[in-house]
């Protein structure tokens, strides 16, 4: 990915489902206008999810996915099949495409009640309708389209578009927190786990987000924190810091103006950061043994003193006085069975889009699992967790509350 790319969590996710030989890769090449999956009259062709970024008209960047076929055969094929349903996951928008000349399958059945009890929006695509002598007419959300003809492909991307969400509905990180003129400290330390030459993903985005509410972006490493606060002769409307420097932050940030911290944001912004406040509570009944899961969205280069496999693991013995068993996960990597896990930590979820990151939290909650992210925990820990979430003021009340009921 460039630097000026908008990144695949940002993008809308489109996922094209159905049974092998159904024209779905066929309706990608379409969409896109590029020769990007193999199309064979061979079932079976699409053999892992194949994943393209574009600029798509009138929705704008989206992620295209093209899964292998949901009827495929085999101990292979039952692997390809758990692949697409993966893929699901992280959908924003389903198109489910069925042959014109064979018409619905159980298979397609079954991925509509997928969608259906996932919330997903979708569209059936009947492909292949050059090939037809007669057809019925289209139901409700439902289209003939030709990947060779063309038919219909624009009225697609139209109908595609109107299923996505506007931009007034979507999340926003910081920006609707502040007002034009407001200015934002951003706390960014530069050291080994560092990336060269660049600031990491939460980073760029907060800084875009605060210009685009109008408001000022001012940048600092930690140690410059204290003075330029002095010098700057006007009151910041918050300060944002790394998770890793909350405490040092926190003592040099003034009591009346908002501290918080990157990873709190984006799980704001990823729309699991009550959940992840009520979970941090499961911290102070872990016991020696205990197996703890700490999950990443992305795969990096480890640092020696890595932040979710050496930091996290350290900082917990040491806060809770015990020895539990730390497992991980990177990565599309995260396990079906959770329930040998007394708790579940989350990262920032910035490589992850929030139909996943909701997926992961969803599953955790229903089993009963406790699941809480890198910045609550890290807050938490220091002691500024109620300071840190100042600025959501139900979830400061929520703290309270909890505070009460634990004893």
């Amino acid at each position: 990915m460039s630097l000026n790319e908008t990144p695949s969590s940002e993008r809308v996710h489109i996922g094209l489902f159905g049974r092998r030989n159904a024209g779905k890769s066929s309706l990608m090449n379409a969409i896109t206008g590029q020769s990007l999956a193999v199309v064979s009259d061979v079932p079976g062709t699409t053999t892992d999810p194949v994943r393209k970024s574009i600029e798509l008209l009138p929705i704008g960047p989206v992620l295209l996915i093209d899964t292998p076929g949901m009827d495929d055969v085999g101990e292979l094929g039952a692997k390809r099949v758990e692949k697409a349903r993966q893929v699901l996951r992280q959908t924003d928008v389903a198109v489910l495409v069925v042959d014109a000349r064979a018409g619905k399958s159980g298979e397609d059945d079954e991925l509509l009640e997928l969608f259906e009890s996932g919330g997903v929006p979708r569209v059936t695509v009947y492909s292949k309708c050059d090939l037809l002598e007669s057809r019925r007419p289209a139901g409700r959300d439902e289209m003939f389209v030709s990947a060779v003809t063309g038919e219909n492909m624009e009225a697609l991307k139209e109908h595609i578009a109107r299923l996505t969400r506007s931009e007034s509905e979507k999340l926003r990180i910081v920006g609707d927190l502040l007002n034009p003129s407001d200015f934002v400290v951003l706390v960014v330390p530069i050291d080994k786990a560092a990336p060269k030459g660049r600031l990491i993903l939460p980073q760029q985005q907060t800084i875009r987000d605060v210009l685009e509410a109008d408001a000022a972006a001012i940048v600092v490493k930690e140690f410059e924190l204290r003075d330029t606060l002095r010098s700057l002769g006007k009151r910041p409307r918050m300060v944002i810091t790394d998770s890793q420097v909350f405490a040092k932050v926190s003592a040099d940030t003034p009591p009346d103006v908002d501290l918080t911290s990157f990873s709190i944001l984006m799980a704001r912004y990823k729309g699991v950061l009550d959940e992840a406040v009520r979970g941090v509570i499961a911290l102070e009944k872990i016991s020696d043994g205990d197996k703890i899961l700490i999950s990443e969205g992305c795969t990096h280069h480890r640092q020696c003193d890595d932040i979710g496999t050496v930091k996290l693991p350290r900082w917990i013995r040491q806060h809770t006085g015990k020895k539990p068993i730390f497992e991980f996960t990177s990565g599309g990597s995260f396990p079906d069975d959770l329930f040998p896990y007394k708790l579940i930590i989350h990262c920032g979820a910035c490589m992850l889009n929030e139909r996943e990151m909701k997926h992961r939290q969803r599953e955790a909650v229903s089993r009963g699992v406790p699941i809480t992210n890198f910045g609550v925990l890290i807050a938490h820990m220091q002691g500024i967790l109620e300071r840190s979430v100042s600025v959501f003021p139900h979830l400061s009340a929520e703290l309270s509350e909890l505070a009460e009921r634990e004893g």
